[in-house]
């Protein structure tokens, strides 16, 4: 018998092989990589810098963290917000309009003089990152449906390079000169790929654009989870993998800061130039779910996903049992996460801005529940408990798998 992928790729070609129309070349998937994630790093860069921006701004500790809260509060909202749009409207014109505001948001970022005007620009700047899953939506759209997974997984490896390596740029970039330094790049290069991105990309979407009114477009989200079992399903397999993936990276720098290490912030942060090697899974995962592989990707992913705790467990007492953890989590992760992409988007292509969308709340939400979930858990009991936490999510995620047939 198929296995699922296989039937949802079936599925899609006889509803018209979207996308057959334009040729997707490998120069512009490479383009949507850098795209995404030069607008994902946006999220993600002001953590290294907490700290400086606390001290400019006379921001008391809570309200320092709720520059990070902000971000994602405004990230999560465009994904039922703006995302969606991808299905309504031209998708070329919505991506280069959600640049131009986003170099907006990150110029008033740069140029804040208050607490208040900061916090406005971090909950816009995150709210506009999410163009992101538009640029995925639409690459996705473009490729012809037996090298979608490929293309998938070529995009999200951008996606995964931009999360990972965001601190460290930021981190290099402060140091030479200043945190608002970081932004005003970020703003130039995001003005730059507007204009690459307007002259390079289709002046179609690859599928054709929903009926729909706004409000309904809102509405159709959550009925598609209502209608589509494997939505739910990778829905869930998104929020779990996330959960341990936060709980690592929200966790791991209290027991790196503290004896027998005393790293500084910078060589902390550099443990992302590691966590990159995941981009490798997001293009193997991509293959592999072209040749209709998509459950045996899950299951051996979620398997190793639940094995990384085991060395991440001896940090403590070794750095080079976290490297192995820490390759291990990120290779499994982007695995399911391309794969979950995939097969989503196949359910049915004329909703895939919504589909994927959706299924990125999701993601969302493990996120911040590992976060919080870590970093209150350390306090309490340490890194052990930490570590028995992300390997909690990652079982319940391995046992979901093996209760199901998708």
């Amino acid at each position: 018998m198929p296995g699922n992928g296989e039937a949802v790729t079936r599925r899609t070609e006889v509803r018209g092989g979207e996308g057959s129309a334009y040729v997707l070349s490998r120069g512009v998937v490479v383009l949507f990589a850098v795209a995404c994630g030069a607008a994902v790093a946006n999220v993600y860069y002001s953590q290294p810098l907490l700290v400086t921006m606390g001290h400019d701004f006379a921001m008391s500790p809570a309200l320092v963290g709720s520059v990070v809260t902000l971000t994602h509060v405004g990230y999560g909202l465009g994904l039922f917000l703006l995302v969606p749009l991808g299905d309504l409207a031209d998708r070329r014109r919505l991506i280069v309009a959600q640049l131009l505001l986003l170099v907006l948001a990150l110029a008033v970022v740069a140029a804040a003089r208050t607490a208040a005007v900061l916090l406005v620009g971090m909950a816009a700047t995150g709210l506009l990152a999410v163009v992101t899953q538009t640029l995925v939506a639409f690459a996705a759209s473009l490729a012809p449906p037996a090298g979608r997974g490929r293309v998938v997984g070529l995009v999200t490896s951008g996606v995964v390079v931009g999360i990972l390596l965001a601190r460290t740029a930021s981190g290099l970039i402060a140091d030479l000169a200043g945190w608002r330094a970081v932004y005003l790049t970020s703003a130039a290069l995001t003005a730059l790929l507007a204009l690459v991105l307007y002259r390079v990309l289709p002046r179609h979407n690859g599928a054709p654009p929903t009926t729909l009114r706004y409000g309904q477009l809102l509405r159709s989200t959550i009925h598609l989870f209502a209608q589509e079992r494997l939505l739910r399903l990778r829905a869930l397999f998104g929020l779990l993998i996330f959960a341990a993936f936060s709980t690592l990276w929200s966790g791991v720098a209290l027991p790196l800061s503290e004896a027998p290490y005393f790293l500084s912030h910078g060589a902390i942060g550099a443990l992302g130039l590691i966590g990159a090697v995941g981009a490798l899974a997001a293009t193997v995962a991509g293959r592999l779910n072209d040749r209709g592989l998509s459950r045996w990707t899950t299951g051996t992913a979620l398997a190793l996903l639940t094995a990384s705790w085991l060395p991440l467990a001896f940090t403590r007492a070794s750095l080079w049992a976290l490297v192995v953890g820490v390759i291990l989590l990120d290779l499994a992760v982007q695995a399911v996460h391309v794969t979950n992409q995939t097969l989503i988007y196949a359910l049915r292509p004329d909703a895939g801005s919504r589909l994927i969308g959706g299924y990125m709340v999701f993601y969302s939400i493990g996120s911040a529940t590992g976060a919080l979930a870590a970093t209150s858990l350390y306090t309490v009991a340490g890194w052990g408990a930490v570590c028995v936490l992300g390997a909690a999510f990652s079982a319940l995620a391995l046992l979901v798998w093996a209760c199901t047939r998708d």
